[in-house]
């Protein structure tokens, strides 16, 4: 297997090679606008700038960290081809990045990822292999596709490329409104909030990270100053069912003020209200964000907040809160 720490420039995080993937980047990605609503605004007592990532290409920020990786390859690992896997964003990700920049993509997807997330997969042409839920078969994959021979891993969050690909988003956020008191950003891997981490502490903007009660191994890490396993993957935030990794537990350690928890019914509302007042789709993964803006009015009031909805691939069909 080709070593994934020999791509140039993976030697490291700070704020130039966030800057330096901006420019990267640039010319594949779109850059997504940022919504303000008086209503939602009212309701949470402060001022929220929503960077809306759900009308990302492939429909999530995933898209950012994964173009950013592929254009790092050298000639022969681009012909070599790449896999990974992913609950679905990630993996369409990288899969139309692929299809970009002519790289064969592979993704194994839990069988019970939303349709919606493996539809996007295979709509960009990366071969799809299904496997169970959780972290322990998501490492026997990696270790059955490494195994193999030439072909490259490409995480979804755990490295510096991915990280500062994610950055983007929160970058892009804060040069549209500067005078910023806070963002805030899901938390799955940690490779998006590592990344919003690193712009905020950059700028002095305080930095807060948002997960499922259901999926609070962040939380517990800190807490613990130790990375912790995934919990049961039962939530609904199907993205944010993830253990933090090496590279992104360091960041979210010294760099977030606080991880902020969530109730399922927190989010299922926080969907709904997002749906109703911003007119877009955020999946329960990006929801977050807006349920703990909600669920610490008190603490967030009177502030002005970036927040990331992170992504917008869910089941038309079936909302969560239409469930009930």
């Amino acid at each position: 297997m080709t070593s994934w720490q020999h791509i140039a420039g993976a030697d490291d995080l700070h704020l130039n090679l966030i800057l330096r993937a901006e420019k990267l980047i640039e010319p594949y990605i779109a850059q997504t606008p940022v919504l303000n609503c008086p209503v939602l605004d009212r309701e949470a007592g402060a001022r929220l700038w929503f960077k809306c990532e759900s009308l990302q290409k492939t429909g999530a920020f995933k898209f950012r960290g994964a173009c950013h990786a592929l254009l790092q390859l050298t000639p022969e690992q681009r012909a070599a081809g790449v896999f990974t896997v992913s609950s679905g964003n990630h993996g369409a990700a990288l899969a139309h990045a692929g299809q970009l920049l002519g790289v064969r993509v592979r993704v194994a997807v839990p069988h019970n990822a939303p349709e919606v997330k493996k539809e996007n997969i295979a709509h960009f042409g990366a071969e799809m292999t299904e496997i169970e839920p959780g972290m322990a078969a998501r490492e026997a994959q990696i270790a059955r596709w490494e195994a193999e021979g030439s072909q490259l891993y490409i995480p979804p969050y755990d490295h510096p490329l991915i990280i500062a690909g994610q950055g983007t988003a929160a970058l892009e956020l804060i040069k549209a409104h500067p005078a910023l008191d806070g963002l805030i950003s899901p938390l799955g891997g940690g490779g998006l909030l590592s990344g919003t981490a690193m712009v905020g502490h950059s700028q002095g903007i305080p930095v807060w990270g948002v997960e499922p009660e259901l999926a609070a191994d962040g939380k517990a890490s800190i807490t613990a100053n130790a990375i912790q396993p995934a919990m049961p993957p039962i939530s609904m935030c199907d993205g944010l069912l993830t253990n933090l990794g090496q590279h992104t537990f360091p960041i979210i350690r010294d760099y977030v003020r606080d991880i902020l928890l969530v109730s399922e019914d927190e989010v299922k509302y926080a969907m709904h209200r997002i749906w109703q007042r911003l007119k877009i789709t955020a999946e329960p993964s990006a929801a977050v964000v807006l349920a703990a803006v909600l669920k610490h009015r008190a603490y967030f009031e009177g502030q002005s907040l970036g927040l990331i909805l992170s992504g917008g691939n869910v089941n038309l069909s079936r909302l969560p809160w239409q469930e009930d």
